[in-house]
């Protein structure tokens, strides 16, 4: 019953802002919400991407409020198409997940939530970006293929939980991904999916993914009661 209840969730559109911009997100909200995911898309892509919506849709099932969010504004995804300018800034776009976690806690339905960060592709630099910026709001960091190690050196100043996943057909990103654990103090694991490419196409790969940041949010992601 829980799972056809979490179905029906609609999505509220919200805006959040960032400076004078605003960014447009889907927020879901599941009755009796134990956590909060900002999701933190990869070069390219945005709320409506359908792997992470797959991906949110088992952490609310699971309980999680989920918030997708374009972290490009309508006027950069406008140049961006063309330029590819904006999808690799990856500093710009961590200051915007930092912002989407400052915005969380204004909300009276958010604020008491743990908060964590789900970044796919260059979309993990941002999450990680935005960990090493909030360490007392975000408590823990999924990458999906992710390119952690584009964080530089914010990924030493890390303090969330922060687990790796990784295709097993995906050589250069496991790679990628060893290196930016070597440069990390938290507490950080890497997960290899056997038989997923990068983009995990591959039947059942996706739900993998989906269960393994499941059960890393249900572990590290704890609401803290009202002293």
């Amino acid at each position: 019953m829980r799972e056809n209840a979490v179905a029906r969730e609609a999505a509220e559109a919200v805006q959040v802002p960032v400076g004078t911009e605003m960014l447009n997100g889907d927020l879901r909200v599941p009755t009796g919400a134990g956590g909060v995911v900002i999701f933190a898309h990869g070069s390219g892509s945005s709320r409506f991407s359908s792997r992470n919506q797959q991906v949110a849709r088992c952490l609310g099932d699971r309980g999680f409020a989920t918030l997708l969010l374009d972290l490009l504004t309508p006027a950069e995804e406008a140049i961006d198409i063309h330029t590819a300018e904006h999808r690799f800034d990856v500093v710009r776009l961590g200051h915007r997940v930092s912002a989407a976690a400052d915005w969380v806690a204004t909300r009276p339905d958010l604020q008491d939530l743990p908060v964590g960060c789900f970044g796919a592709s260059t979309g993990a630099a941002a999450a990680l970006i935005a960990a090493a910026e909030r360490p007392a709001t975000i408590g823990a960091v999924v990458s999906r293929g992710g390119r952690p190690d584009l964080a530089g050196q914010a990924l030493q100043h890390v303090e969330a939980p922060t687990l790796l996943i990784v295709g097993g057909g995906d050589e250069p990103v496991i790679h990628l991904n060893r290196q930016a654990m070597s440069g990390m103090h938290a507490d950080v694991k890497l997960e290899v999916v056997p038989g997923a490419t990068h983009l995990f196409e591959e039947p059942g790969t996706l739900d993998q993914v989906a269960a393994l940041a499941a059960g890393w949010f249900s572990r590290h992601l704890r609401r803290t009661p009202r002293p």
